[in-house]
């Protein structure tokens, strides 16, 4: 087993008023440990979880363990925590056996987190891993409102947001490296990305989720109680989530430059179009217009128009997300299966899939794979994709 999750439990919630360890705080009928916990099992790879828990209330903590995780329970293991944050992270990471290289730190007050985020950085670690290239990442969302600094009761100036995040958790790191950083830490910091930066190491950050929020204060607990009640609920008047299936072909051309899932891929053959032939892009497009009930990707930009000579991918999944927004309807994810036996995409999956979350404005999974040999993408001369998508009413 290669992969680890530290789940920091551990923390007081003196600011949530409730009187008892924040993580054993009910939202809407089920512990927020347990909320916590419960999409770390249904990951597609066998994942150690560690909880970091109050030293008062491990058996607890083991009983709301074994509870979420059933049969998967051998691949779990409770310890108790530090005096702080700081000291229960290390306490986690104390334990991982030397099997495991890549390690997500993450903190159960954001118990709404949905799996596809941790899946995220996973990916984003192991990518750089195997790049040679030690990184680690945080989940972020851009800062909309409006920043200011002050001085005292004083505002001083408003503060450029454009080069501002919000960072979530979990935050992902190759493990050794993250092992020294605590090692040689001199302070404190408010998370793992600030421990790993102070000790040298570079950080990067992929989309993250809006449910991600953590819990501080009362408000926040109601607000979570409310999305879980939602999310049972659902709309008032909303149908069913709507999924829809794109495909696309293009035969290679080597007098074309290789865009791909909106990446290029120099030294490649491209494939031949209208536009920039991004068979993985155009695939996204008709899944979008297919779960909506809004046709194709032929019948609502045309296959000759003049104005989309040479568009790249990103043209046609940005007009799909709006015709759909027309309908009121949001996109909840897409998946994309690439076929072909080059470009390799293993190396680059992960930031074509950030690349394409970026435009779709939801999460997006890639996979790839060959037809040993058979067929036209098994004789080199093009290259397939095959995309689903989810959609529901706003």
């Amino acid at each position: 087993m290669d992969r680890a999750v530290v789940v920091v439990a551990a923390g007081s919630g003196t600011r949530l008023g409730i009187g008892t360890a924040k993580a054993f705080v009910p939202v809407a009928g089920s512990l927020m440990l347990a909320r916590a916990l419960e999409p770390l099992f249904t990951l597609p790879s066998p994942t150690l979880v560690v909880v970091v828990a109050p030293a008062s209330l491990l058996d607890e903590c083991r009983d709301v363990v074994a509870s979420v995780a059933g049969a998967a329970v051998e691949y779990t293991a409770v310890v108790p925590g530090g005096t702080d944050r700081h000291g229960s992270v290390e306490a986690g990471l104390a334990v991982l056996p030397h099997s495991v290289t890549s390690v997500l730190v993450h903190d159960a007050a954001r118990c709404l987190t949905p799996a596809a985020q941790f899946t995220r950085v996973f990916d984003a670690v192991s990518a750089s891993t195997a790049a040679g290239s030690p990184v680690g990442f945080v989940p972020a969302l851009p800062v909309t409102d409006t920043v200011k600094r002050v001085d005292g009761d004083v505002v001083v100036e408003t503060v450029e947001r454009s080069a501002l995040v919000g960072v979530q958790t979990p935050q992902g790191f190759p493990l050794a490296a993250l092992r020294r950083a605590y090692a040689v830490a001199e302070r404190a910091e408010t998370d793992d990305a600030g421990v790993f930066q102070a000790a040298g190491g570079m950080v990067r950050f992929v989309p993250g989720d809006a449910d991600a929020f953590k819990i501080t204060t009362p408000w926040d607990l109601g607000r979570a109680e409310s999305i879980v009640r939602s999310r049972a609920a659902g709309p008032a008047g909303a149908v069913s989530p709507r999924v829809g299936l794109g495909v696309d072909v293009h035969a290679f051309d080597d007098a074309s430059p290789c865009r791909v899932g909106l990446l290029d891929f120099p030294g490649e053959p491209g494939l031949s179009g209208h536009s920039d032939g991004d068979a993985v892009a155009h695939a996204v497009c008709d899944a979008l217009l297919s779960a909506g009930g809004l046709g194709d990707i032929g019948g609502r930009f045309g296959t000759s128009d003049p104005a989309y000579a040479g568009a790249s991918g990103d043209v046609f999944i940005r007009g799909a997300v709006s015709a759909l927004a027309g309908a009121g309807l949001t996109v909840t994810s897409v998946t994309v299966q690439v076929i072909a036996n080059r470009p390799r995409i293993g190396t680059r999956r992960s930031e074509m899939q950030d690349a394409l979350a970026a435009v779709v404005g939801a999460p997006v999974a890639v996979s790839g794979t060959t037809t040993d040999g058979l067929g036209f993408t098994g004789r080199g001369e093009g290259l397939a994709a095959i995309a689903t998508a989810i959609v529901r009413s706003v």
